[in-house]
């Protein structure tokens, strides 16, 4: 049976989540953006890291000065794989070939081989990068083309913040359904269980850039006999579909806490979920045993770093699934309590080749 709306009976937000993405139910597996590539803890000197990325075979490495290097795995001479499984390495900060010796730098120029000069305009294909507190970003651009936006600013860190704790989930998905659980505030409560969830204002766009902020509490058991009680304000903020940013404040113990959310197509099917966490460091907990107050202050913020970040993890977790098991709709049937996806889905159209998230070339 099929339903008629009247223009008149549906709220103004119901309304605006009724717009959305194009008629093809598939999603353009790789939008368009800035997508995680390595952690700098885990580039070495003289190290070569090889991935798929996007849908490429690529190679990251770092040079003598410390410039990071992300390019595809594909040597312009006579098109050999650089990857250390072929037998590609970094030699004195550059990248060698195994198939010719041909060497490369950092901007990618090739700037020697054995037999004779560089070929003039020899160069890899390199991916602009980014770093943000050591986690390297590369742009993935539509058709090749250049940034089109840049990532925020680096935060403030230091000795005030402990080490970043990294996970990394791998499961079938795509960029903007994970993200989209930044405005998706009814699946925190049916699915995670938090309770009190609000929005805090509207979620807003500007450009490429979407902030989504809400509060909520949350009830944690440990080790099956305590329960925590979490007051929480966060606020989200997305810069395209692989970087999402989250500003956490607990307000019961009294804690600042920073989680990054990133997600990167493999190869079309697969994604890798990067959970990155850290928090300030907790010098006077406002609940002494709650907020560890009978440990030294470096060991009581790290171990609730990796505690948070472990509760991210389950809901991730709990998350895949359901994505894992879900279909696309690019035009949903929702109600009041949806919150802002149809904005959400607007704002995700910029990312693709066609304008839509549908739009596969």
């Amino acid at each position: 049976m099929q339903m008629h709306l009247h223009r008149q009976s549906v709220p103004q937000d119901v309304e605006e989540n009724l717009i959305a993405g194009g008629d093809d139910p598939s999603l353009f597996p790789f939008p368009e953006g800035w997508y995680f590539v390595a952690d700098r803890r885990s580039l070495a000197k003289g190290e070569l890291i090889e991935k798929q990325w996007m849908g490429q075979d690529i190679v990251v490495w770092r040079d003598d000065e410390g410039a990071v290097c992300v390019a595809r795995s594909l040597c312009p001479h006579l098109g050999s794989s650089l990857s250390p499984a072929a037998g590609g390495r970094v030699r004195d900060g550059r990248l060698v070939c195994p198939f010719h010796g041909f060497t490369y730098d950092a901007t990618g120029a090739c700037v020697a081989t054995p037999y004779a000069p560089p070929p003039k305009g020899t160069r890899l294909s390199v991916f602009p990068t980014r770093e943000i507190l050591g986690l390297v970003f590369a742009w993935w651009g539509i058709d090749g083309r250049p940034p089109q936006w840049d990532l925020p600013e680096e935060p403030p860190a230091g000795d005030e913040w402990s080490e970043l704790e990294v996970e990394t989930l791998r499961f079938p998905g795509h960029p903007q359904e994970t993200t989209e659980n930044s405005v998706d505030l009814a699946h925190l409560r049916y699915v995670h269980g938090y309770d009190n969830v609000n929005p805090v204002g509207s979620a807003t766009v500007d450009g490429a850039r979407l902030v989504s902020c809400f509060d909520f509490r949350r009830r944690t058991r440990i080790a099956g006999v305590i329960d925590l009680v979490f007051d929480v304000s966060a606020a989200t903020y997305v810069h395209g579909l692989g970087y999402s940013f989250v500003d956490i404040h607990e307000h019961t113990v009294g804690m600042e806490t920073r989680l990054w959310v990133l997600t990167t197509p493999v190869d079309g099917t697969l994604v890798d979920l990067v959970l990155v966490s850290q928090v300030r460091m907790l010098r006077k907990p406002r609940r002494f045993i709650a907020g560890l107050g009978f440990l030294p202050v470096k060991a009581r913020t790290g171990i609730m770093n990796r505690f948070l970040l472990s509760i991210q993890k389950q809901d991730v977790l709990q998350d895949v699934v359901i994505w894992g098991k879900k279909s696309y709709r690019p035009h949903p049937s929702l109600c009041g309590s949806d919150g802002p996806i149809g904005r959400y889905r607007r704002y995700c159209r910029q990312f693709y080749p066609h304008g839509d998230d549908g739009g596969r070339s």
